[in-house]
């Protein structure tokens, strides 16, 4: 009932500019795309991406073997350090023997803090070059959620922002309408002639 009396009053207020009526079909169309839009834009960009991270891990499962490896090289004296100060890995050299070709020794990357004559798990692609893990379901999330709200944050701050212009627009519209009404109905009221 209520929103029939504004509406009703609305329609028939002399002070009601053009720019009004923009501005609020604007916060609604505003309020559609931020409560609609913006959801529906982070399921299907996190649809897609779980797709092709899916599509990725399987590839990258397929071509990657994993093998149980004796370190046979000796650490670095001065271990590269990650951004956080602290060695996550290091290359050293490896060996292991596979069913049929015999022991065979390579570089790979192991973990920091593996000593000379520890095993250790390591991953190598089709061309015996030492690569990481397949992506697992944990990283094909991540990948799938940090898209889906990176795309839905992004919609909504797109559609925020147009929101901002529009109403810059609209305010600056209605100042001019009523200066020009000012202009023409102020001299009626102070006395003084334009």
């Amino acid at each position: 009932m209520r929103t029939r009396v504004r509406a009703w009053r609305r329609r028939g207020n002399p002070l009601l500019r053009r720019s009004d009526v923009v501005e609020a079909w604007t916060a609604l169309l505003v309020a559609v795309l931020l409560l609609v839009g913006a959801p529906l834009t982070g399921a299907v960009v996190g649809r897609w991406a779980h797709q092709e991270a899916t599509a990725t891990a399987a590839e990258q499962r397929a071509e990657r073997h994993r093998v149980r490896a004796e370190v046979i090289g000796r650490p670095p004296d001065a271990l590269p350090t990650a951004s956080g100060g602290r060695a996550d890995s290091y290359r050293v050299d490896v060996r292991w023997t596979e069913p049929g070709q015999g022991t065979r020794t390579a570089v790979a990357r192991v973990p920091a803090g593996t000593r000379h004559g520890d095993v250790v798990e390591v991953w190598f692609d089709a061309r015996g070059r030492s690569v990481g893990p397949p992506a697992d379901g944990t990283a094909v999330w991540q990948h799938t959620l940090s898209l889906g709200v990176s795309a839905a944050g992004c919609t909504a701050g797109v559609v925020l922002l147009g929101h901002a212009v529009v109403r810059r627009v609209a305010m600056r519209h209605r100042l001019e309408e009523w200066d020009r009404e000012w202009a023409r109905t102020g001299p009626e009221w102070s006395g003084r002639s334009a």
